[in-house]
């Protein structure tokens, strides 16, 4: 039987039901729908009772998924005394410069638990390329943010995180809840270099076309947006997510898209190994 199919069924028969079936394994609901009905059709066997409220296995059904799960946790076995006997395996993560902290502690946890003969090793890149080395062959698979040209490129989101301006404590915009573009459109605003991608530069120059907000100094990493703030009083955007040292504050910017986490890899050049470290890095921010 076809592992894919089982493990599709698995997750319907946990779930009991399509939709949340198919959200778990991150795919629409009519290809999971039709290849449960193609693994009945194999079988000869009616799987699922389907009603309103959702699925229930037949006995047919239940006998199916106890031997699914062994079937499953054999492969998964056999994959793993593949992989030692193959010897050490490296996967080489690449990220955007000062975001390391994207890989998380769920994620580091629940690739060793699968994986404790892969060497991870990160490969941190700056602003001017935001897939982080993958298209030159210089990362395995990234942990980075879009938008960015996907063009050859496969990606995942992971999760989407609020995005707002960063201001020193003193700023006269420091005390309020949350602020708009227009409201900032007055201050000096941090460039990217030239040759950085068009829709990343977009993006982080406040989702405004490159050169229509007043120029601020070039920046390369979120450590010198951060300092020259600090230091100069300059504003800056940035994710949620980022750590801001004394004397800076985050203000939510109310109409500014969020900023979506992804994994992401060369498309046609995934190994199994990448896969892997996708699946789980999807699964891990669930």
């Amino acid at each position: 039987m076809d592992l894919r199919l089982l493990r599709y069924f698995v997750a319907v028969a946990e779930e009991r039901h399509f939709g949340r079936a198919a959200a778990r394994l991150h795919m629409t609901q009519p290809p999971l729908s039709r290849a449960i009905r193609q693994l009945e059709s194999d079988l000869g066997v009616v799987l699922l009772h389907r009603s309103a409220a959702g699925v229930e296995p037949t006995a047919a059904g239940t006998t199916l998924y106890a031997e699914a799960r062994t079937l499953l946790d054999q492969a998964e076995r056999a994959r793993a005394r593949v992989m030692a006997a193959a010897g050490p395996a490296t996967l080489t993560v690449g990220t955007l410069a000062d975001g390391a902290g994207e890989a998380s502690t769920r994620l580091a946890e629940a690739f060793r638990r699968h994986h404790p003969e892969v060497t991870i090793r990160f490969r941190e890149a700056d602003f001017t390329d935001p897939t982080t080395g993958l298209r030159a062959g210089l990362a395995d698979v990234a942990l980075t943010r879009s938008p960015f040209d996907e063009t050859g490129i496969s990606l995942r989101t992971l999760r989407t995180d609020p995005v707002g301006i960063v201001l020193r404590d003193g700023d006269p915009l420091a005390g309020h809840d949350s602020l708009r573009l227009a409201e900032v459109a007055d201050r000096p605003w941090f460039r990217l270099p030239e040759g950085t991608d068009p829709l990343w530069r977009e993006y982080w120059n406040g989702a405004a076309p490159v050169g229509s907000r007043l120029p601020g100094p070039v920046v390369r990493t979120v450590s010198e947006c951060l300092q020259a703030v600090l230091w100069n009083g300059m504003v800056g955007i940035a994710p949620l997510t980022h750590a801001l040292p004394d004397g800076l504050t985050w203000v939510p910017l109310a109409d500014m898209p969020p900023s979506p986490l992804v994994v992401a890899w060369v498309t046609g050049q995934e190994s199994p190994l990448i896969r892997s470290f996708a699946r789980i890095a999807v699964e891990s921010h669930r």
